[in-house]
């Protein structure tokens, strides 16, 4: 099953999370990805702010997975910043396995988040933001063909 972002920013946050509940883990991404954060999901005003999210403050993530390493794409030139270690675990959602994005040892000013993906279609995966082990947002990662 394929699916795009455009479908991902139109269902509500039910569908996502049925969605990530019912996508598997999936390997370890490799390489460098396009992101988008899904704010507001399912409403009109969802794609404007993941594209003035997307243009002023994170565009994406750079994987390692050879050294289970990442760095953040950020600001309007997608410097490269805020590292975290990758590796797969229990989600915090669901209890089945994901892939963690931690930045508890890696980073002070994202120390208190974790992400954790699925994939949902070939080379994009599903991800969910925690801050400070609370759900906050979701997000997109769409790796190129």
């Amino acid at each position: 099953m394929s699916v795009t972002v455009p479908q991902l920013l139109k269902m509500s946050q039910d569908e996502l999370d049925a969605l990530f509940t019912s996508s598997p883990a999936g390997d370890i991404p490799d390489g460098d990805c396009e992101g988008t954060i899904i704010v507001a999901p399912g409403t009109a005003i969802a794609p404007m702010k993941a594209k003035l999210m997307h243009l002023f403050g994170w565009q994406g993530k750079v994987f390692d997975a050879k050294e289970g390493r990442l760095v953040n794409k950020i600001l309007p030139m997608g410097h490269h910043a805020i590292a975290a270690e990758v590796y797969k675990d229990k989600s915090w959602y669901d209890g089945k396995e994901c892939i963690v994005l931690d930045y508890s040892k890696t980073s002070l000013v994202a120390r208190y988040i974790r992400d954790e993906l699925r994939l949902i279609a070939p080379r994009t995966y599903l991800g969910v933001m925690y801050l400070s082990k609370k759900k906050a947002i979701d997000f997109v990662l769409v790796f190129p063909t």
